[in-house]
């Protein structure tokens, strides 16, 4: 099975344009965009990474090859950075106000390129995950909270790949893993900030009202297939009833490399969320 190093490796046809979205070093993401597109303004997928909300674990050099072969396909991908929980500012709130900052920035990059708001998908992967599908629901934050604000721009749909879809169980199940994770991103243990919970955990933000996919390898860990059904089942009690779970060979990274089976199914969902249909050229097709 693929490690995050592994994927880190794979060779790109386009390294994208960095943009800074704010004035920190953190806060920037790379733009591709298709040649030749065959349509005045193209849909845009919104990557995120995953590495646990941890600097040292993953950059978006990590999801850069996906965004690669996506925009092959003719979408544009903005490759998301931000502050992670040991950056300066990043945690609670900061992670989240990065992610929601970079994500409103497509309306600034639609007045420079051609690309069409009305068609985004986002996809996150592990960490990622749950920073996307939290950003499908924050328009439904109290203006109260901390993490509400800027203008959320309506989304097609939501790839959770490996997502990490319940904080407070994640937590539990990986204490000394990536799970530890979960404490720095909320400031404090889950079970002492239950209304930091209710803001942050996927599975307490449904209904998003938008189709979601959940795509995860059958050796994943971190999005192993009970997780994924409890997800599913929140999301449709609450009236989601769009809730799509895929199960793809291998382990955690292979959804993030689209020369796999696996990171090929990810780019068709992606294209079928924003209503394209694949190019001639395979859709996870890589120079290797």
């Amino acid at each position: 099975m693929l490690r995050a190093g592994d994927v880190d490796t794979l060779p790109l046809r386009d390294l994208g344009r960095r943009i800074a979205y704010g004035p920190d070093s953190l806060q920037f993401g790379e733009l591709r965009l298709p040649t030749a597109p065959d349509e005045p303004r193209v849909p845009i997928a919104i990557v995120l990474h995953g590495g646990c909300w941890i600097s040292s674990f993953a950059t978006v050099r990590n999801t850069a090859p996906l965004a690669d072969a996506l925009t092959r396909q003719g979408i544009a991908t903005w490759n998301v950075e931000y502050r992670r929980s040991d950056s300066p500012g990043g945690g609670w709130p900061g992670t989240f106000q990065d992610a929601a900052a970079a994500a409103d920035y497509v309306r600034v990059l639609a007045r420079q390129f051609p690309i069409d708001t009305t068609r985004i998908v986002l996809l996150g992967h592990s960490a990622g995950g749950q920073l996307a599908l939290w950003l499908a629901g924050r328009h439904r934050l109290a203006a109260t909270s901390p993490l509400a604000g800027g203008m959320p721009l309506p989304v097609r749909g939501v790839l959770s790949l490996g997502g990490v879809t319940d904080l407070e169980e994640f937590a539990k199940r990986q204490p000394n893993g990536c799970g530890r994770g979960v404490s720095a991103l909320l400031g404090a243990p889950p079970d002492s900030v239950p209304s930091r919970v209710r803001e942050a955990s996927p599975i307490l933000r449904v209904p998003l009202g938008v189709r979601t996919a959940h795509i995860a390898g059958e050796d994943d860990r971190i999005a192993p297939a009970p997780v994924q059904q409890a997800y599913r089942r929140a999301a449709e009690t609450a009236g989601d009833s769009t809730a799509v779970i895929v199960s793809v060979p291998g382990g955690h990274f292979e959804v993030i490399a689209p020369h796999t089976n696996a990171g090929q199914t990810v780019v068709g969902l992606a294209l079928a969320a924003v209503g394209r249909s694949p190019r001639r050229s395979p859709p996870g097709s890589s120079p290797r």
